[in-house]
């Protein structure tokens, strides 16, 4: 199989488990969370900002990213941004076509929504940037034995190497 192809497979392999694991641990705190529950698209007033809200802001994403660039490898901290991106939008695309919303309770401007999508993406790309250091056992773009030499290869008696 092409290298290109098994790359594109893999990241769309990474970020459909990232999307299911940053959905589901929403619905998971959603559900452990006391009523009427946490959604980041629907504003209640100041009482919106429980812990049980910042939980659902950072965990998931975080989570979801680190598994993405796991799965990925190098360069699974890049792809990792697309997992809030896609279940933040599909959330609030499916808060816009609620008619019945609580009393009290309004849906998130879209400007206000974007700043909470960025941070979102932020906890996603710390994730990211965990599961990358975990996984290559290096920060940056060459893999560990293209940076660091041996012990071996100092005691060689080539002076060019």
């Amino acid at each position: 199989m092409n290298r290109r192809l098994l790359a594109i497979l893999m990241g769309i392999v990474a970020i459909s488990v990232g999307v299911l694991i940053n959905y589901f641990g929403d619905r998971l705190i959603n559900y452990v969370a006391p009523p009427p529950g946490i959604r980041l698209e629907l504003f209640w007033g100041v009482s919106t900002f429980s812990p049980y809200w910042v939980l659902a802001l950072f965990v998931p994403p975080l989570i979801a990213g680190f598994v993405v660039s796991m799965i990925y490898g190098l360069g699974g901290k890049l792809i990792c941004y697309f997992v809030p991106i896609i279940v933040r939008g599909f959330s609030y695309y499916q808060m816009m076509g609620q008619d019945d919303l609580p009393d009290g309770v309004t849906l998130l401007p879209f400007g206000y929504w974007v700043l909470v999508l960025i941070v979102a993406i932020e906890a996603a790309a710390i994730g990211g940037v965990f599961g990358e250091i975990l996984m290559k056992k290096t920060y940056g773009r060459r893999p560990r034995h293209l940076l660091y030499k041996n012990a071996a290869d100092n005691n060689s008696p080539n002076p060019e190497s």
